[in-house]
């Protein structure tokens, strides 16, 4: 998964040095955690993260003798840091926005220092770009059962659709992923379907500007 993920980052990171806008249509939630480590070459990135589920399982808040080695129900508290070090430890984060000070830094300035370093980040703080994460549960279970854990009351599809323009058009979004649509539970292809005439309404102004989408699978 790891592996899969520095893939990932390194073409998102290309469809951003080429100045295209990447959308990730993929399988379950960890694809996010390489959207976000390839978004991050580029500068400081933001998430927006639209879920059914809070996503926020982790050593933390569940059963400390459960494995848990997966990211379905994780991604959003593994892109925070919290979890596995496989996935929230990634190799271009002194490469980006991202302030880090390790143990042996602050030791050796003292904490004087350190407060001060931690206190001038919001003086050169810039608008931030930000990455849009749409995980299809979202949506109400009565227009988008195919998924591993629908539900009831959700969010309606010209709702979201409103939403997601409103986000994305604003001019700071710099990438989405969309997740854990399961064909297995669509055998009449109504929530495909559903799913394609969305994002074909969300990314028409897009289109119509000139300013292409790589699309990534």
């Amino acid at each position: 998964m790891r592996a899969f993920n520095l893939e990932l980052a390194a073409r998102v990171a290309d469809s951003h040095a080429r100045d295209v806008f990447p959308l990730l249509i993929g399988g379950d939630c960890s694809v996010l955690l390489g959207a976000l480590a390839g978004g991050r070459r580029a500068g400081g990135i933001a998430l927006l993260h639209g879920d059914g589920h809070s996503d926020f399982r982790h050593p933390g808040n569940d059963a400390a003798a459960q494995s848990l080695g997966a990211v379905a129900g994780m991604d959003l508290a593994l892109a925070t840091g919290r979890g596995e070090a496989l996935m929230t430890q990634w190799p271009d984060v002194n490469d980006t926005a991202i302030m880090r000070i390790d143990v042996f830094d602050a030791n050796a300035a003292g904490p004087a220092a350190v407060a001060r370093r931690i206190n001038a980040v919001p003086d050169r703080a810039e608008p931030r770009r930000f990455w849009l994460h749409l995980d299809v549960d979202v949506l109400d279970q009565a227009s988008m059962p195919a998924v591993d854990s629908p539900g009831s009351p959700g969010i309606a599809p010209e709702a979201l659709l409103s939403i997601l323009r409103a986000v994305r058009n604003g001019g700071r979004c710099c990438g989405m992923t969309v997740t854990v649509f399961d064909p297995d539970k669509d055998p009449d292809g109504r929530c495909a379907a559903l799913l394609v005439t969305l994002l074909g309404q969300l990314f028409a102004p897009a289109q119509a500007s000139g300013r292409m989408a790589d699309m990534l699978v």
